[in-house]
């Protein structure tokens, strides 16, 4: 299987540039299976039905979220009209939404899994153990499976990703929207990167206007965060390729493209 996961996208900027590259990359990778992190896709908080629409019709089959899911408190209203939006796995009980997904692609079945980290990051259940509660379930199913960990520190990107070597396809690391240079596959087949990094800005501050960032960082004072609109496009993907028997990865790629304010 051919997967290609795209970074967090960052607002209607993001959004113009997935629409921009896809089609590039749909010709050039072939995927068979496009995952997105969409958590930030409706003006940097949270996602609406429009915009879930609209990046389906990009032709984006998955969309994972994290930290920032509920911002648009429409989703958690109307959360069956977002099938293929994957919460959190690591959310208390009770909490709406599927905590993964599976997919039939060209005739081959895929698992998504969505966790949030801990560290310096708001109080959740614990990402090992939520994922450890959904495997079995999951291998019944399929051997390829892909985690999109949403979390601030390396080291639990990298923890978790070690932990699961062997269990999974792919860690792929979402949330700082910065792309690391870190990608690998493990010693068990299991394909990791610390951060696949985002679509938005590129000459901006993780997506976002540097002008209220620079002024919190100067003044500790609280400053809203509004996504640059208009900028150079940044776009931040990796493409997988899955063994459909095994569920190990053969091979993965970061893929970065820079486009013109055009």
């Amino acid at each position: 299987m051919k997967v290609l996961f795209i970074g967090d996208i960052i607002g209607k900027l993001g959004r113009q540039v997935c629409l921009q590259v896809l089609p590039d990359l749909k010709q050039l990778y072939a995927p068979d299976l496009i995952i997105a992190n969409g958590e930030n896709s409706a003006h940097g908080y949270g996602i609406t039905e429009k915009i879930y629409k609209e990046m389906l019709e990009m032709g984006v089959d998955v969309l994972t979220m994290g930290n920032h899911m509920w911002d648009k408190r429409e989703l958690a209203k109307n959360i069956d009209n977002y099938p293929t939006v994957v919460r959190p796995a690591n959310y208390p009980p009770g909490v709406p939404g599927q905590d993964h997904l599976i997919i039939e692609k060209n005739g081959v079945k895929a698992a998504i899994v969505n966790v949030v980290g801990r560290t310096f990051m708001q109080a959740m259940d614990c990402p090992f153990q939520a994922i450890d509660k959904l495997l079995p379930k999951l291998q019944k199913e399929t051997r390829i499976i892909i985690v999109d960990m949403h979390a601030e520190a390396t080291s639990e990107k990298t923890a978790l990703a070690w932990y699961l070597d062997g269990s999974v396809s792919a860690v792929l690391g979402t949330h700082t929207h910065v792309m690391t240079a870190d990608e690998r596959i493990l010693p068990q087949g299991t394909a990791f990167i610390c951060d696949v990094g985002m679509a938005g800005a590129y000459n901006s501050i993780i997506g976002m206007e540097k002008g209220p960032i620079l002024k919190r960082f100067l003044t500790q004072m609280p400053e809203r965060f509004e996504p640059s609109e208009k900028d150079a496009g940044l776009f931040n993907a990796v493409y997988l390729e899955i063994d459909d028997a095994t569920g190990q990865t053969k091979k993965i790629e970061r893929i970065i493209r820079v486009l013109d304010e055009k």
